[in-house]
């Protein structure tokens, strides 16, 4: 007799053979015995306050390790997941939604159960989840189960976007094949054609013979897996290379020519003009939204552009499907002469930097402004960390802090889901926790996860606190306190009350959601008062969850780039500056 193993053990153990060692989740009736197998497989179940807050965590998770899993219940729990998941889908990040559903009997006869609209139709919440998924299986049946597990896992990896599996209550106990979990999971695989090898050439051609060629990393390159490729052809031509936000923390920041994050004309007239001028730029992993381009201000010229992306290749404006920057990339960057690509490096123009100032420059009782603020914040960052910034004006802000070497950064560029980057940070963090603990991280021994939050983000997702707490893991949260929804106000309704938010006593937050007495917190209003906290060494070396609470002006924003782009986004939305008549 072939060797059998439960599907829900197969399906467990074949995640953890890709990378996950958590799952995160909350339990229902539909999932218990599914979450039974947890643990026993030699996974950590975390736990979430709610599927909403586990999505989000799961997508932080994946981001590190790349890839994430999630187990909801049926219905009620995976409709609370489902704006996760759609922001996972929005900016390609792996995550394996994993629904316990009711037994095939109890779908088959149609009862009337709950979680369900009481008319015998159980495929409504599938049909919603398609939407934001890659692949969709439904196991319904022990001899081909596990064959589709495998073949959702190797969709979810090859889009880097997530996909959902329905595991039935009576399915989870049912035998499989161990045999196929015994072989590694084959991904998929790219055939090339002699049409790819031309285009390699062409692309080569065009590399060698530029005079003014710039270097432009985008987002998606990580789900792609060419981080490291570019990396290489950065350092070795010495090109001047820019990122998009949604890039910001994939590449070395210390390198000499790493100039940040191109904003266009939002940004320095130097840059701008360098792109303006630039007869070559390669593009890697494109992610154009409005709001990772600043409004499109921020597009390359197609005419100059090469650029590289998941099934296709954008060669100056001309499409080449079936040309996957997977392959490509690493192929074309073996073979560019270095000894050319240096030559041209030479007659470029000092071009701005993003740089981090002492606090000694700035008065010490001048009050916290995001003028300021964000470039004192990179006297606190170390090697390893990893800097988070809140969609808002803690997202426009922290994208100008350099990082040091292997730091990572995050913040949603698309999506824009307030609350996200809390229960995020907490994915992120312990994600980064298992591959220190795994030695994975080029010789990093710790890492703090630094999460700028506003106050309105913050009581969308605080419950993590929770989950962070419970699992000791090392996080410092700076709560922005702004009153309000500042951002919002600088699109629409300065005055208008929708803006406003309840006040809460923010610093008691550790303790009620289970951090010890001796947590810590603190508060800072001027800038001496944050040197102060920022110089704390049980802030700076402590461990488990800080907090600070910062105060700024209700009506502060980052200078120039948010607020010239907020002029952009009224235009975009529609959004008039005078009031309807009507309203």
């Amino acid at each position: 007799m072939p060797e059998t193993i439960k599907l829900a053990t197969y399906l467990f153990k074949r995640l953890q053979q890709q990378g996950v060692d958590s799952i995160h989740g909350v339990p229902g009736d539909f999932n218990l015995t599914l979450l039974d197998y947890v643990v026993p497989a030699g996974l950590r179940w975390v736990g979430s306050a709610n599927e909403l807050n586990a999505g989000y965590a799961a997508d932080g998770y994946s981001r590190i390790k790349g890839i994430g899993a999630i187990v909801t219940t049926f219905g009620v729990g995976e409709l609370s997941a489902i704006n996760a998941i759609a922001g996972a889908y929005s900016e390609r990040a792996p995550v394996v939604h994993i629904v316990g559903v009711p037994s095939r009997p109890m779908q088959e006869n149609r009862i009337l159960v709950h979680h369900t609209m009481k008319d015998g139709d159980f495929t409504r919440f599938a049909q919603a989840q398609a939407l934001f998924t890659v692949a969709q299986e439904r196991l319904w049946d022990p001899r081909t189960s596990a064959e589709q597990i495998d073949e959702a896992i190797r969709q979810c990896l090859h889009h880097s976007r997530p996909v959902y599996i329905e595991v039935p209550v009576d399915m989870v106990s049912a035998q499989v094949s161990a045999e196929r979990l015994a072989q590694p999971l084959q991904l998929i695989q790219h055939e090339p054609t002699r049409n790819q090898d031309r285009l390699i050439t062409r692309v080569l051609d065009k590399i060698h013979t530029a005079k003014k060629p710039i270097i432009l990393l985008d987002g998606e390159s990580r789900g792609l897996g060419i981080v490291e490729a570019v990396q290489n052809l950065s350092k070795s031509t010495g090109w001047p290379t820019y990122v998009t936000g949604f890039a910001k923390g994939l590449l070395d920041e210390t390198q000499p020519n790493f100039h940040g994050i191109y904003k266009g004309r939002f940004g320095e007239d130097a840059s701008a003009n360098f792109f303006k001028d630039a007869d070559l730029i390669l593009c890697f992993g494109p992610h154009f939204s409005t709001t990772n381009s600043y409004g499109n201000a921020a597009l390359p010229n197609p005419q100059t552009t090469i650029s590289f992306s998941h099934n296709e290749t954008i060669f100056q404006n001309q499409v080449i499907r079936d040309a996957p920057a997977k392959y490509l990339v690493p192929k074309i960057i073996q073979c560019v002469d270095t000894a050319k690509a240096k030559e041209v490096y030479a007659i470029y123009p000092d071009l701005p930097r993003d740089i981090t100032i002492p606090f000694s420059e700035v008065p010490a009782d001048a009050p916290l402004t995001h003028d300021r603020l964000w470039k004192v914040v990179g006297n606190f960052l170390r090697p390893g960390d990893i800097l988070m910034g809140e969609t808002g004006t803690s997202s426009y802000g922290s994208r100008i802090v350099p990082l040091p070497l292997h730091a990572r950064y995050f913040t949603h560029v698309t999506w824009l889901s307030i609350g996200y980057m809390l229960p995020a940070a907490q994915g992120a963090a312990m994600a980064t926790q298992e591959l220190i603990k795994a030695s994975k991280l080029d010789s990093i021994k710790n890492s703090r996860t630094f999460l700028f939050i506003g106050d309105g983000s913050f009581q969308m997702t605080t419950q993590e606190l929770a989950t962070i707490v419970r699992h000791n893991l090392d996080v410092i949260v700076v709560l922005v306190n702004n009153n309000g929804y500042t951002v919002e106000r600088c699109i629409h309704g300065k005055d208008e009350v929708y803006n406003d938010i309840s006040a809460w006593n923010y610093l008691k937050a550790p303790a009620f959601f289970g951090a010890g007495d001796d947590s810590y917190t603190a508060t800072a209003r001027t800038f001496g008062e944050l040197e102060k906290v920022f110089d704390d060494e049980k802030l700076k070396d402590g461990q488990g969850l800080r907090m600070v609470e910062i105060f700024l002006d209700r009506d502060d924003a980052p200078n120039g780039p948010l607020f010239d782009y907020m002029e952009v986004q009224k235009a975009g939305n529609g959004i008039l500056q005078e009031k309807d008549e009507d309203a």
